[in-house]
């Protein structure tokens, strides 16, 4: 960063301090403020066919009406782009643009503002004015407000949002493809390689003039994600928790032990002809993959666990409409680890998206009461659920079941995630009706196949634990740089020759190590002795 920006974001976190202390003597007067406040609040834009402006819909209009309502409190959203979030966050915050309520997946960006004076310490702000946020305290509770608050410092630079439903990952096949050979459903490593192996040979009989768009396994540049269930079986069960910490900077486990040799079989597979050949060519957000899923060309793909079923990728109604009803993918388990275990590694209600406030924001205040309100149970099941007979049907069953809707009432995200930014997945009042009408609303899929998805995803999972040792200093600022540097090993790693392999992974290793990664193994592993000792396992 330039010198120039730099100091003019120190003036401001200077600014803000005094602007906080002012805020922290004013007192709202019978529950809202007596002269109007405006805060600006920062939604994702998915670029979405067919949505509706992220800015400008039903929901933004029901929260701008709420919080003028009961808070005196004026609400402006900021658009920015889902796919480069962390590199648009990043403009805003240095030249000193960011809304007043930033949210991120991405916390060491945070870490390097907060370090240079450019994020608000939201310690003092949620305790002092926890009175007036119920909602918020009762629906993260301390566990997710306090979450990433420094253990020696005790400085809080966000707050994450909480996972309502903490299913992540899946593996899917084409069942009509399955039935139309004669195949079992795979449960093994071994099997399911059997099964592509069948999907390319077979090719004619299954896709006629278009074998040659045949693709047995697709996966994306990202493959890390897109290959999780087979890497995390690859992982030693008796695996400790410091181990796992100290390795596990990176969500993609690119640097746990195991993985190299997961890589090692997808390299196989694509030197086998089992894999898209394309598939680095492709960046974050392209479509094509998606397009050549929905045309009916691939066997199989790992992805999050509903993405086949999700109204706003529409694969599995595209899918339907192309090739015919009986087109579906199904979710199975295939990839055991040393254990004997499906495992793979669901998420923990905390680690979601992180809020933050940006030392711009002159309203910590108003902001905070944005969260709160979001954060009212009946506020997050209106959002998610919209209005009946516009964007859902009730059932006799008392479940709800999504219908189409039109602009101004589409929701650009899964159950509106990108507006409950507090709540991530969908959460109604009666947790058998959540469940009930999880499966209901999938425009166009069989509740039962969604239902086993739900299922899949969760059998042998193993839960990730928080760990609290304090900032890695280490990983301030150099989040999105190694992770393009893991997205480039993993996908030469997999397109190189079986010789070549070893080569090119030990490569690729050294230089992200040598690029900060080794640098933060090694401070997370002398923080986790400072904290914990001799120990090896939490709690």
């Amino acid at each position: 960063m330039k010198k120039k920006a730099l100091t003019s974001m120190l003036v401001l976190a200077m600014a803000a301090t005094t602007l906080g202390s002012v805020a922290h003597a004013e007192e709202l007067v019978d529950g809202k403020f007596a002269e109007t406040k405006h805060i600006t609040v920062e939604i994702y834009d998915r670029g979405n066919d067919g949505g509706t402006d992220p800015t400008n819909n039903m929901y933004t209009d029901y929260i701008k009406q709420g919080m003028l309502e009961q808070y005196n409190v004026e609400v402006e959203f900021v658009a920015v782009p889902r796919w480069t979030e962390v590199d648009q966050i990043n403009n805003l915050l240095a030249a000193g643009d960011a809304p007043d309520i930033c949210l991120t997946y991405d916390y060491p960006t945070i870490l390097q503002y907060a370090n240079m004076g450019g994020v608000l310490d939201l310690s003092s702000y949620v305790e002092d004015y926890k009175d007036q946020l119920p909602n918020l305290w009762a629906w993260l509770g301390d566990a997710n407000i306090n979450y990433d608050k420094d253990p020696v410092e005790g400085t809080l630079w966000a707050i994450e949002g909480k996972r309502a439903n903490i299913r992540r990952i899946n593996t899917f096949v084409r069942q009509d493809w399955l039935d139309a050979l004669g195949l079992e459903t795979p449960t093994t490593l071994e099997e399911f390689e059997a099964v592509l192996v069948a999907f390319k040979d077979n090719a004619e009989a299954l896709l006629g003039d278009d074998a040659d768009k045949m693709v047995p396994f697709s996966t994306s540049y990202d493959i890390g994600w897109r290959a999780a269930n087979l890497i995390e079986s690859f992982l030693d069960a008796n695996m400790t928790d410091k181990e796992f910490y100290v390795n596990g900077f990176d969500d993609r486990k690119f640097t746990e032990n195991g993985t190299k040799e997961a890589i090692r079989v997808l390299n196989k597979w694509y030197n086998d002809g089992l894999i898209w050949k394309d598939f680095p060519l492709y960046g974050s957000g392209d479509t094509t993959e998606d397009d050549m899923i929905k045309s009916g060309y691939v066997g199989a793909f790992i992805h999050t666990w509903d993405y086949p079923y999700q109204p706003g990728v529409a694969i599995t109604t595209t899918l339907h409409e192309i090739v015919g009803e009986n087109a579906d993918y199904v979710a199975i388990d295939c990839f055991k680890n040393n254990a004997d275990k499906y495992a793979k590694y669901s998420y923990s209600s905390a680690g979601d998206r992180k809020i933050f406030f940006p030392t711009t924001n002159d309203e910590p205040l108003a902001s905070l009461l944005y969260l709160d309100w979001i954060s009212d149970p009946a506020h997050i099941e209106y959002l998610q659920l919209g209005d009946e007979g516009v964007t859902h049907t009730k059932l006799e069953d008392g479940s709800y079941a999504v219908m189409a809707a039109e602009a101004p009432a589409i929701m650009n995200s899964g159950q509106n995630i990108d507006m409950t930014i507090t709540c991530n997945g969908l959460h109604l009042s009666d947790d058998e009706i959540t469940v009930k009408s999880m499966a209901n609303n999938y425009a166009g899929s069989d509740p039962e196949i969604v239902i086993c998805a739900m299922t899949a995803c969760l059998n042998d999972s193993i839960m990730q634990k928080a760990v609290n040792v304090g900032a890695i200093e280490a990983e301030a600022g150099v989040g999105n740089a190694l992770s393009e540097k893991r997205d480039i090993v993993f996908d030469k790693a997999v397109v190189a020759s079986v010789e070549e392999f070893d080569s090119v992974w030990d490569a690729g290793m050294e230089d992200y190590l040598n690029a900060g990664g080794q640098d933060i193994m090694d401070e997370r592993l002398a923080k986790w002795e400072a904290t914990f000792g001799d120990a090896d396992m939490l709690p």
